[in-house]
């Protein structure tokens, strides 16, 4: 009953690309205005956060009319389970419905058309974490039309928002994902693996302490999703408890949101103050990558301790579960080894990626040649799937339309703490907003010491894993793991799952 489901959510998402390429395309004659206003045009106020914010409210009265969806959005996400079980309803009762007409004698050719619940697809779409930020987005740019005029929403989308990461993100999470790029990554992997036995404790400490670290050198999101993929074959396959599912998961995304600060051209959050404050690659491993590592040690650790006991009654599943695949997979292609000169071209073209992040025709040329290389070499390819990524470029699309009219708010906040309070304020607000709008807005503070520089990017990594929207390459984990939460991922429950180790990366970039 749910076959049409697939088609539905990519017409809808091609929808909203194609609308998305008029838009700019059409912004080409656009004269540029001066929405949104640029921080500095604001009055100057000397009475506090509630002033300034007052004041800004009062200048440009529409800010309190986008940060108002923003949060409509952000509420959106914590009752996607609602619309999903609503979807599920629906289809219910159309089926029962369907099936009533034929028992009655209904025609052949009308049973085929009434198949699909429109209804329940609508709302599975709702249901969708990664669709909330984009559905969002219409409504904002409904409120700007009704506000400032139709030209201003063009301006804005279409010249204002930078899509560049998005974009990113879907290439580099469809190139992680194939079949030679995974093979290698769990090759060397149960290399490490191997150390413990390859028991699946072996295996989850290799997964979530290693990977996370590879963030800093083939970016955070092609981190994301090579974690991501191997803990559902190693680890989530074999069925943990909730509680386990969840802190894991929490436990992905602060690692990969602070295993990103060895470098300063991978994680997005330091990306946006490298420049202007001039930190290098030797500013990021003495002041943030060692320390980084240290907490995701011991978090890592802490949390193996506290579900050690579960562990065991994994390794007993898995044990059966390979014997199951082996006989299934006997004689199988798919399980032919990879040729070393195929992995190392498609590893090639991930660096090619990386290297040109910055520039999408380049990346999205090599994604174009890398299409033909694995068309041509699909004999040692897996099927390769483009829903979940485009689904995860859909949510930052989302995010990065709204994120860019929340710093009316975020810089007088930042501005108005001390150095711990900053670290604490950026950590909270990062729950709300992509930590890389934090740090950017970061960069547009006057008088920004050294100590509150470090602060507010320390905070930003730290809350990187609280919520989905917090790190950009959040939605790709949850996008590959959510098959394994009945009802899909709760934004409390990783919440939970993610406040221990959050408050052990505190402690090492305060404490170290």
């Amino acid at each position: 009953m749910r076959t049409a489901r697939l088609p539905f959510s990519r017409s809808l998402i091609l929808g909203f690309f194609v609308l998305t390429a008029v838009t700019v395309a059409s912004a080409a004659g656009a004269a540029a205005g001066d929405f949104p206003r640029p921080l500095d045009r604001y009055p100057i106020v000397a009475d506090g956060v509630a002033a300034t914010l007052r004041a800004r409210a009062a200048a440009e009265p529409f800010n309190l009319v986008a940060t108002a969806i923003f949060v409509l959005a952000i509420l959106h996400t914590f009752v996607a389970g609602k619309f999903r079980h609503w979807a599920h309803v629906v289809e219910e009762r159309h089926a029962a419905h369907v099936a009533a007409r034929r028992r009655a004698g209904g025609g052949e050719e009308e049973g085929a058309v009434a198949e699909v619940s429109f209804g329940g697809q609508i709302l599975h779409f709702f249901g969708e974490i990664e669709a909330v930020f984009g559905i969002w987005a219409l409504v904002l740019a409904a409120a700007l039309a009704w506000f400032k005029g139709w030209p201003t929403v063009v301006d804005y989308i279409g010249h204002r928002v930078h899509f560049t990461e998005p974009m990113f993100v879907v290439v580099i999470m469809a190139l992680a994902s194939t079949r030679p790029v995974l093979v290698f990554a769990e090759r060397c992997l149960r290399a490490v693996a191997a150390l413990g036995r390859g028991s699946v404790a072996a295996w989850w400490l290799s997964i979530l302490i290693i990977a996370p670290v590879l963030g800093s050198f083939i970016t955070e999101p092609a981190a994301m999703t090579i974690a991501a993929l191997l803990l559902a074959r190693q680890f989530y396959a074999l069925k943990p408890s909730p509680r386990f599912c969840y802190a894991t998961l929490g436990l992905l995304f602060v690692n990969v949101s602070v295993g990103g600060t060895f470098t300063h051209f991978a994680a997005p959050p330091v990306l946006m103050v490298a420049t202007p404050w001039k930190w290098d690659l030797v500013f990021m491993i003495t002041h943030f990558g060692w320390k980084a590592f240290a907490g995701i040690v011991a978090a890592t650790l802490l949390y193996c301790a506290v579900f050690r006991r579960e562990f065991a009654a994994l390794g007993a599943a898995r044990r059966g579960r390979e014997a199951a695949e082996r006989t299934a997979a006997a004689g199988a292609a798919s399980d032919e080894p990879v040729p070393a000169w195929i992995t190392a071209v498609q590893l090639g073209f991930m660096a090619l990626v990386v290297l040109f992040a910055h520039h999408p025709p380049l990346f999205v040329g090599a994604f174009l040649f890398f299409l033909a290389f694995a068309q041509a070499t699909g004999h040692h390819q897996s099927r390769l799937d483009l829903r979940p990524p485009l689904l995860v470029g859909f949510f930052l699309a989302g995010l990065v339309i709204h994120g860019g009219l929340q710093g009316w708010w975020i810089e007088p906040v930042l501005k108005s703490l001390g150095e711990v309070p900053l670290f604490l304020g950026a950590t909270a607000l990062t729950a709300v907003n992509d930590n890389a709008a934090i740090t950017y807005l970061a960069t547009l503070v006057p008088g920004f010491t050294d100590n509150l520089k470090y602060a507010v990017v320390a905070g930003a990594v730290a809350g990187g894993g609280l919520t989905v929207i917090a790190n950009a390459p959040n939605p790709a984990g949850q996008s590959i793991l959510q098959r394994y939460f009945p009802g899909g991922v709760s934004p409390g429950g990783l919440l939970l799952g993610a406040l221990p180790p959050t408050v052990i990366m505190g402690a090492a970039f305060l404490l170290l």
